[in-house]
Formats: C-alpha cells, structure tokens, sequence
C-alpha cells in the first residue's frame, strides 16, 4: 500500500487511473441504484455485451472505441427496452440473443482490425492503467448528464422503479422514462468498460448497490452510500493489485465481492436478532 501511494505522487498514468475510477463510482452508484431496485440486472447485462460490437466496429472504420461504444449502448438499451415492452414472453430469449449478437460482432470486427486483435482481452477486462486525460473528460461530462437527468426527473424515475402500473395510473408516461432509464444505464456502462471492462462491469454496477440496500430503505441513501463504496472498491482495488502487479478491475471486482457476502450474512444475522428481540418483546 505504502508504495502504491509514493508512486501514486509520481505517475500521471496511475492518477488518471484513480480519476477513472471515481467518476465511474459517481454513474456506478447513482444508476446502479436503479438497476438493483427495479431488477433489471439482465437488460443491464445485456446492454453490456451488445457493447462490444460497437467497439470492434468503430475500431474497424477509425473511430474512437469509446465512441463507439456510447452509440452502441444507448441503440442496444432502445432495442433491450421496446422488447421487453413489446414481448414480455420471449424477454429472456430476446435479450440474450441481442447479448450474443452484440459479443460475436465487435470479436469479427476487432479480429479483421489490424493491430487491434491483441486488445480484447482490454476490452472485455479492462485496463483502467490506460485511461487517457481526453476519456477522463468525456467521463465527466457523461456523470454530468447522468446527475442533471436523475435530478430533473427524480419522481419519474422513483414511480417506475416501484410501481409501473401506479405510476401510468398517475399519468406518468411510463414508456418514455423507462426507455429513458435504460440509456442512462447504457451510459454508465460505457463509463464501467474503461474500468472493468465488459464481463465485470454488471458485478460494479450492482454490488455496492446491493450492499447499500442491506441497510437503507431510501433511493437517495443507497445511491450516496452505493457512490462511497464504489469509489473505495476503485480505489482500494487499485492500491492493493498495485504491488503484486495484479489486473485492476478483477481485483476490484473480487474485494466487491467479498464485502458484500460478508455484509450479506452480517445483515442476515441482525435481521434474525432484531426478529427475536420483538418476539421476545411481544
């Protein structure tokens, strides 16, 4: 720990790393919220995936991959959300249809890429080392919206995670904000990639969530405490895969994980005695 923070003082690229994974803990707590009380973890996964065609083909023709990968997410939550609004029997099929589609474009297209083909494993892992200072703004500037929306349209977004058929009762356009919702998970995709990469990105958007959700009730609270933890993870994940020379976002991931079994059994267990505490009461 101790010389991950002396080189921390030392090198641009390993600052720029920390940066990364700050603002993406700002998207990762905000929208990971949603994507755990509204359970929509597999549209999530799904978008994810489909991700990577976008990648593989903006590399193909010349474009930023990260471009790429903001245009593909937002067409792919479109595309996951009219399904799930129009087949709701065949939603499971459908998604991972799309999900596979997504995957086995952006491989053909990274494969036909010149010089390219050796980055997959970035890709689909992540290389948080690697952050350029122009993505670092263009993560910025995609936590920006995702506040600004959240902000504007709080209650809408509140209504359809808990009751949609209340919320249209109410005469909120349903539709709109749930479509709506799903870009706005497409975006904090794109900002997970950079840290994780495609196959962990769904394990950071919901865990700190998830472990917030052990001990809040309140959509706001887990959002601010699902911020904290996922800018500890990020952070801590980082220091601690430093000296070994571990992969960044595995390591994330895995102390993600750990925390939130441990903070699943110690909930558990103060359910359990909270339960027996109002037995023995009554």
């Amino acid at each position: 720990m101790s010389g991950f923070f002396a080189a921390l003082g030392e090198y641009g690229f390993l600052q720029s790393a920390l940066l990364a994974g700050l603002l993406a803990s700002i998207g990762c707590g905000v929208i990971g919220t949603f994507v755990v009380v509204k359970r929509i973890t597999f549209m999530a996964g799904g978008i994810a995936h489909s991700v990577l065609g976008g990648m593989g083909a903006a590399l193909y023709f010349g474009f930023d991959p990260f471009a790429g990968a903001l245009i593909a997410a937002i067409v792919s939550a479109l595309l996951i959300g009219t399904v799930r609004l129009a087949w709701k029997t065949q939603e499971d099929t459908l998604i991972g249809a799309l999900w596979a589609i997504g995957m086995a474009i952006g491989v053909l297209f990274i494969a036909k890429t010149p010089g390219y083909a050796s980055d997959l494993m970035s890709f689909l892992f992540g290389n948080i080392l690697l952050v350029p200072t122009e993505e670092l703004w263009l993560m910025a500037g995609l936590d920006l919206v995702l506040i600004v929306t959240v902000v504007l349209f709080y209650r809408q977004f509140l209504a359809i995670s808990f009751d949609e058929e209340l919320a249209r009762l109410r005469g909120v356009p349903v539709t709109f904000f749930y479509l709506l919702l799903l870009c706005l998970v497409a975006i904090t995709v794109v900002l997970l990639i950079q840290v994780v990469g495609l196959i962990l990105v769904i394990a950071l958007l919901t865990l700190p969530a998830s472990i917030a959700g052990h001990y809040v009730q309140s959509l706001g609270g887990m959002m601010l405490i699902a911020t904290l933890l996922g800018a500890c993870f990020t952070s801590c994940g980082l220091a601690l895969s430093f000296g070994p020379d571990l992969p960044a976002g595995p390591t994330m991931i895995l102390l993600a994980g750990g925390v939130y079994v441990v903070s699943a059994f110690l909930s558990q267990f103060i359910r359990r005695r909270r339960a027996r505490r109002l037995a023995r009461a009554v």
